[in-house]
């Protein structure tokens, strides 16, 4: 091939398309190892004596995300569960949650336009807030344990402020008033029967004697 001119290579020089280097996000699943086998065939004795091809295959060097989510999850589960038959308490359902979060925040950093995802991650994230919320005012014990086993960051949600305007303080007096009047009602209902038993009791009390 004839040598081709200096312009020639610096033409074809910036030609090359650029390549850039993947950013690498961590995951949730690096702390698996790739010998682990699938949570299906973990159990099994017969995966005592089969060769190192077929654990090479039923492990999670060959398995798909679906099945490494099962084991994180379980993983995460094993940590929070109240007994070993433990499968739908708070604890657990939260567990749940967090590992379906993580996924959906790693796969949000490599796609941040996929709405469709963040929306049920959001989804996700509010009903892990109302699980934790219950969790931290009935039992704070298992609350603050599951926050600390599957590395939560739980914040208080602000107090409720709104604006008192006039339409509000006029809106609110109508609503009290109306609440006092179905308390008069609901009063002299429970007076009227209180009333009709004592008097079926009396007559009852008469017809003996």
């Amino acid at each position: 091939h004839p040598a081709c001119s200096p312009a020639l290579q610096a033409a074809r020089g910036y030609a090359r398309p650029v390549t850039r280097k993947r950013k690498e996000i961590p995951s949730q699943l690096d702390d698996l190892p790739p010998t682990m086998l699938k949570k299906d065939y973990v159990n099994l004795p017969i995966m005592n004596s089969v060769d190192d091809v077929v654990k090479r295959l039923l492990s999670l060097e060959m398995a798909s995300q679906k099945e490494k989510m099962k084991i994180k999850t379980q993983q995460l589960v094993e940590k929070v569960r109240r007994s070993p038959s433990d499968n739908g308490s708070f604890e657990v359902q939260v567990a749940i949650l967090t590992a379906k979060i993580r996924m959906f925040e790693e796969h949000l950093q490599r796609h941040p336009k996929d709405k469709s995802n963040r929306r049920q991650m959001l989804l996700d994230v509010d009903r892990r807030k109302k699980l934790l919320a219950y969790l931290r005012r009935v039992r704070f014990d298992a609350f603050e344990n599951t926050c600390q086993q599957l590395g939560i960051q739980y914040s208080l949600p602000p107090p409720y402020t709104r604006r008192i305007t006039k339409r509000f303080l006029v809106k609110k007096a109508f609503c009290i008033k109306v609440f006092q009047e179905a308390q008069k009602l609901k009063a002299a209902e429970k007076l009227k029967q209180r009333r009709e038993w004592q008097a079926k009791a009396r007559a009852a009390r008469e017809q003996q004697e």
